[in-house]
């Protein structure tokens, strides 16, 4: 799984355990019915080897019960970012405002697990390149990041958590 680190665990905040359970929880009990409802109806369409929609329902069965089992099993290696988080360096967890020394824009990220990471809203993997390129470096440093369209440098202009 790409939200693993390299000892199998998955990096999460208390918030992203929450919702992961939280998600389990529905997928188990609610969308587990919809789906046996859905079966059910498409059963009474008749002739099973003919039933597109019979077809459909366990299909979905199917990927229900495997994103289950998927969910089941990051739980089980979930590790949950808790207490104090220093801000000597760049860590999951802490958000990092950088400057783009090509450009001279600031941008502020804050640095998740890869099962929370949500660009669009600043919140970049730990396993990004950008975020694996900030990882353990302090402020004031310049750190390169590795990038499918060529290397760029960023300067760590402030940590916090």
């Amino acid at each position: 799984m790409s939200e693993m680190n390299e000892r199998g665990k998955i990096v999460v905040s208390q918030e992203g355990l929450r919702q992961m359970e939280e998600k389990l929880k529905y997928m188990t009990s609610v969308r587990r019915a919809e789906v046996a409802e859905h079966l059910n109806v498409a059963r009474g369409f008749g002739d099973l080897s003919e039933n597109a929609e019979y077809d459909e329902a366990k299909d979905e069965q199917a990927k229900l019960e495997a994103d289950i089992q998927e969910l089941e099993a990051a739980l089980r290696n979930v590790v949950v970012i808790d207490g104090e988080i220093s801000t000597d360096a760049v860590n999951v967890g802490t958000t990092v405002r950088v400057r783009y020394l090509d450009e001279g824009d600031e941008e502020e990220f804050s640095i998740v697990g890869a099962r929370e990471s949500d660009p669009m809203n600043g919140r970049i993997s730990n396993e990004s390149p950008v975020g694996a390129a900030l990882l353990g470096h302090k402020a004031g440093e310049t750190v390169t990041v590795e990038a499918p369209d060529g290397p760029y440098e960023l300067k760590i202009l402030e940590i916090r958590v």
